[in-house]
């Protein structure tokens, strides 16, 4: 388990490190130069110079990015152009949104998927069957944006019973008024990716209940719900656990979409909004902090899948 986790981490820190340049060289992929871009049209080339210094463009390409890496390890993101806040303090009052929605809609993404997938798996002929082999296929193929805006029409605007622009309010302040703000975006990202769980379950599940094992726990008399529980769905949630652990990151960084339409003050809404005005600082620390979060728990879910199945390990 040591040698495996040792490898595990060698290639998080590889990866990590090339993720990084990559966040730190768009800068130089977008369109004009950054510095006559933040100075604006009619500035003087004192001027333009002056922001060059500030941003240190004007140093050698590995110079500039050795500081930036340096400061980022120590948690200085930088400076926004368009605000005295740092970049970290920037995106500590944005996170918390985006996690408590995030941790929301994989609550609904479960609570869907589970039930779903494993009936479509066990009763695949049923007629509830086929109906919820409909809703996945619906549900793959259904944006997240539109849902979200149907949602937004049906329940904000006819039903009036939730707001159709979604306030950040800890849920540990006030949990009702928490969940009336955060249930309709929550849904619409959990609507596709539950769609998305339920069917690697589904396909999961019944491989595992065609296994030898199966018919042998059957031939000994055990129940056909303890049989499904104790070992069909344990086997069968190990590759639907690498299927969690890469949406909840994508949860993170994929809501911008989501935040847009819900006027959601979250990290997406933050990233569009700094895209928009090219505070490529904001961009860069936004960024890397996905990154960073969705790499960690790659690598957690990694760990998580050696400890339960020994056969990774050990390859």
């Amino acid at each position: 388990m040591y040698a495996y986790l040792i490898r595990r981490l060698a290639q998080f820190a590889i990866v990590l490190v090339l993720a990084s340049i990559a966040v730190w060289a768009f800068i130089f992929a977008l369109p004009g130069d950054p510095a006559t871009v933040l100075a604006g049209p009619d500035a003087s080339p004192t001027e333009q110079a002056a922001i060059r210094d500030r941003l240190g463009l004007d140093r050698s390409i590995i110079e500039q990015y050795a500081t930036w890496l340096t400061h980022a390890i120590t948690g200085d993101l930088g400076q926004s152009f368009y605000s005295t806040q740092t970049v970290t303090a920037t995106l500590a009052d944005y996170i918390p949104a985006t996690a408590q929605l995030a941790t929301l809609a994989l609550a609904l993404t479960l609570l869907i998927a589970v039930p779903v997938g494993t009936t479509v798996a066990l009763r695949p002929r049923s007629l509830l069957g086929r109906l919820l082999s409909g809703y996945l296929t619906i549900g793959l193929a259904v944006p997240a944006f539109w849902l979200g805006l149907l949602l937004i029409i049906v329940f904000a605007v006819q039903l009036q019973l939730l707001p159709a622009a979604g306030d950040y309010t800890p849920f540990w302040h006030h949990p009702g008024q928490a969940l009336r703000a955060t249930i309709l975006p929550a849904t619409a990202i959990a609507v596709h990716a539950s769609a998305i769980t339920a069917r690697f379950l589904a396909t999961s599940l019944s491989d595992i209940m065609g296994r030898d094992f199966i018919r042998t726990v059957r031939a000994k008399g055990v129940p056909e719900h303890a049989v499904v529980r104790r070992h069909a769905l344990r086997n069968a949630a190990l590759p639907t656990i690498t299927i969690i652990g890469i949406q909840l990151g994508g949860f993170l960084g994929g809501t911008v979409v989501i935040e847009a339409v819900f006027n959601y003050p979250g990290l997406g809404r933050l990233l569009y909004t700094a895209i928009g005005e090219r505070d490529y600082a904001i961009v860069q620390g936004g960024v890397l902090f996905i990154v960073t979060t969705f790499l960690t728990l790659n690598l957690l879910i990694d760990l998580l899948y050696a400890h339960l199945d020994p056969r990774i390990r050990l390859t």
